[in-house]
């Protein structure tokens, strides 16, 4: 009495093969990225340990550690950061919550879209005339920094927008109802409530403030800088300094004689340092997004 149909096993049989289908679509992208990071390990073997990380460059960069371009990485990023999420957050805010739809706002929104894509030679470009010359920072971490703050406040902005666009709006009118401001509510209700949305937009611009070079080549990264083992505090912010990205470019393409495990283990730290930094700021945002009530 129970049995399927001819139209039921059609049915089933085409959700199967869509499932399948779907499957092996998510597979080919993951695969390969397993596939890289077994191999940069496979490769890093010989050279990853603890002295590589804290010692200094020696002998034209063919021996020792990474720990100047270690250190210089950590100053760009979270510098930049510190710089472009505040400011992107505010802009954000003013954009979703204060601005008038009309023509000058559609503008605004417009030109941040299209900055998120521009190719970061043109921010280095710009950073170069605007950071090194016009304000006379000169070739340094602060003007790299400010450079790379430049090229990830656009996504910032717009990740902001979208996570404040979802916290739904009887929020705010009942907040408006029982007296409440407007920056009240947006203090007390609407960013507690988007904050995991917000955290998602800052942790995609670790990775590439961490990894882009042109911006910084052009502003502030230097070929060497002596700096002593293991020191925290190496740099100030109107000195240059080495970083990851450089240094993996040019002890890959400029250096001769380096071990072939050197890049791949100088590679895998990059990639270790971004993911730390990420699952950090993702446990924090699981946290903050299960004390959700909505």
């Amino acid at each position: 009495m129970f049995a399927e149909t001819p139209f039921v096993r059609d049915k089933r049989r085409s959700e199967t093969t869509a499932k399948w289908v779907f499957f092996a679509m998510a597979g080919s992208m993951i695969l390969p990225l397993l596939l890289i990071v077994v191999f940069l390990f496979v490769k890093a073997a010989p050279s990853l340990r603890v002295d590589f990380l804290l010692d200094i460059p020696r002998r034209g960069m063919t021996e020792g550690g990474i720990w100047p371009a270690f250190v210089g990485t950590i100053y760009l990023v979270f510098i930049s950061l510190a710089v472009s999420a505040p400011i992107g957050i505010l802009a954000a805010v003013y954009l979703n919550e204060y601005a008038r739809d009309n023509w000058l706002n559609r503008l605004i929104n417009l030109a941040v879209i299209n900055l998120a894509g521009v190719p970061s030679i043109v921010h280095a470009l710009f950073g170069l005339g605007a950071f090194v010359y016009a304000a006379r920072f000169g070739y340094s971490i602060l003007s790299a920094s400010l450079t790379l703050a430049i090229m990830t406040l656009p996504v910032i902005i717009a990740s902001t927008r979208e996570a404040l666009a979802s916290v739904p709006m009887s929020f705010r009118e009942a907040c408006w109802n029982v007296g409440a401001t407007r920056w009240q509510t947006i203090r007390s209700v609407v960013l507690p409530n988007s904050i995991s949305g917000i955290l998602t937009g800052v942790i995609l611009q670790v990775s590439r403030a961490a990894g882009e070079t042109a911006p910084i080549m052009f502003t502030g990264a230097v070929f060497f800088k002596a700096v002593q083992k293991g020191d925290l505090f190496a740099y100030n912010l109107n000195e240059q300094c080495m970083a990851l990205s450089m240094h993996l470019y040019t002890i890959s393409t400029q250096v001769p004689g380096v071990r072939e495990s050197v890049p791949f283990a100088t590679a895998v730290v990059l990639l270790g340092s971004v993911l730390l930094v990420n699952a950090a700021a993702i446990a924090l945002r699981a946290h903050m997004r299960a004390r959700k009530k909505w």
